[in-house]
């Protein structure tokens, strides 16, 4: 055991050292070049693998809905559907929220182009089986007007905001299966924009997410509880038109899987629709991540996103500190400019407790092994007792359930001989006074 931890912790250490050496490479590279000469390389990869397939892409409206506020699903590049474990899971699967760990709450900021950003907030909980979330976003474009002669006439700003409520449960969880998550999100959005630059064309709409998420042992090549392997789906954005224009509705699909401890590979498909419409959809899109935790409070991530004609290569980073984790990403696309501090986001995101699971799932296997050392022994009863005690915490806690059959069985074999025994023994004073 020791000897493959010390295997996975040198093959973290390589990785690492790539993050590491790319992340390097980048500032040093870009620091060399112009803006010109970076957007002709950028560009000769844009023709290469994004093609024509920019041709059906900005029919649709609400455009936030389709940008990451942050966190660790923008760090890996959205490809996020099968990992959702953190608060960033409200924009990648509603079902997540019945599987967190802890109660969270977040808030993000996201620079993206020149003094164009998005802010966010999340607070999701979770109460055994049941899920649930609050989340907002802001977009806010500030527009300058000038005259003919430079003179400045005035400012105005454009933005939209989405809001969502999250609902999910976990069924069929037990010791051995982690269950089959469901969960839903509603949202409503709202788009603003100042009569004088476009009268008329402020406008609301609502819409829903639905998602499924489940987590299994597969391909796993050491031993951990905690399951390697995840698949989920999510339809996001589902919702009649907005003044005539469609949603962006995407159907998400994605796995996970944790090769080793330290590592998490992830890989997801996008898929535009267009249910309320007669237009033509986007291509499809392909989203691959990757995570590697370093320590136990520090985790690198670098995600690859290839979305119509704008290829997306994303890095980042998190650094815990006691209940608080800080996760800054970085994004090189078709809009970063090297001269400029843009394309960056950044979490706060604050753990709030478990609601006291952690204690019980410890006491209840301190019951377990307690009863296992009675049992062990024959006694029994005491073994009995303390897997009763076990289930009454954790009802889905098999072992203590498995145990407490065998030793009841047991119990009654062993009164059942004995029984046996005593109607032996009343039978010899029987038969030797009949003789």
């Amino acid at each position: 055991m020791y000897i493959r931890m010390a295997q996975e912790r040198r093959f973290a250490a390589v990785l690492l050292f790539l993050v590491v050496a790319m992340m390097l490479i980048t500032p040093a590279f870009a620091a060399g070049v112009s803006d010109d000469s970076f957007h002709d390389w950028y560009g000769d990869i844009h023709e290469q693998i994004g093609g024509e397939s920019v041709q059906n892409t900005g029919l649709t409206v609400f455009p936030t809905l389709m940008i990451p506020m942050g966190g660790e699903q923008e760090g890996m590049g959205t490809a996020y559907t099968a990992v959702s474990r953190d608060a960033s899971f409200l924009e990648a699967n509603p079902a997540a929220s019945s599987r967190l760990d802890r109660t969270e709450a977040a808030v993000f900021h996201n620079n993206l182009i020149a003094d164009t950003n998005m802010e966010g907030a999340v607070y999701t909980s979770r109460r055994e089986n049941l899920g649930y979330g609050l989340g907002a976003k802001h977009l806010h474009v500030p527009f300058t007007s000038y005259d003919d002669y430079g003179a400045q006439l005035g400012t105005a700003r454009y933005s939209e905001t989405v809001v969502a409520g999250n609902v999910s449960y976990n069924f069929f969880r037990g010791f051995y299966f982690s269950g089959i998550s469901l969960g839903a999100n509603l949202k409503a959005a709202y788009r603003h924009i100042p009569d004088h630059i476009a009268p008329g064309q402020s406008a609301a709409g609502i819409m829903t997410d639905v998602g499924v998420l489940t987590r299994f042992h597969f391909l796993k090549p050491y031993s951990s509880q905690e399951p390697n392997f995840s698949v989920g789906t999510a339809l996001k954005n589902l919702g009649p038109p907005v003044l005539d224009e469609p949603l962006p509705t995407v159907w998400s699909t994605g796995i996970a899987w944790a090769p080793l401890r330290p590592l998490l590979l992830a890989a997801d498909v996008h898929v535009p629709l267009m249910p309320f419409s007669d237009l033509p959809p986007p291509d499809r899109s392909y989203a691959a991540g990757a995570a590697l935790t370093v320590t136990d409070f520090f985790v690198v991530r670098s995600g690859f996103l290839l979305m119509g004609g704008n290829p997306r290569l994303t890095m980042g980073s998190s650094i815990q500190v006691q209940e608080m984790t800080i996760t800054v990403n970085y994004t090189l696309d078709m809009t970063t400019q090297l001269s400029a501090f843009d394309r960056f986001s950044i979490q706060a995101a604050f753990s709030l407790g478990d609601r006291g699971r952690g204690e019980r799932r410890d006491r209840v296997r301190t019951l377990y092994l307690d009863s296992l050392q009675h049992f062990a022994v024959g006694e029994l009863e005491e073994a009995i007792y303390l897997n009763r005690q076990a289930l009454a915490l954790d009802p889905s806690f098999e072992p203590a359930r498995e145990t407490l059959a065998m030793a009841a069985r047991m119990l009654d074999l062993q009164n059942r001989m004995e029984s046996i025994r005593l109607d032996e023994d009343r039978l010899i004073p029987d038969e030797r006074l009949r003789e």
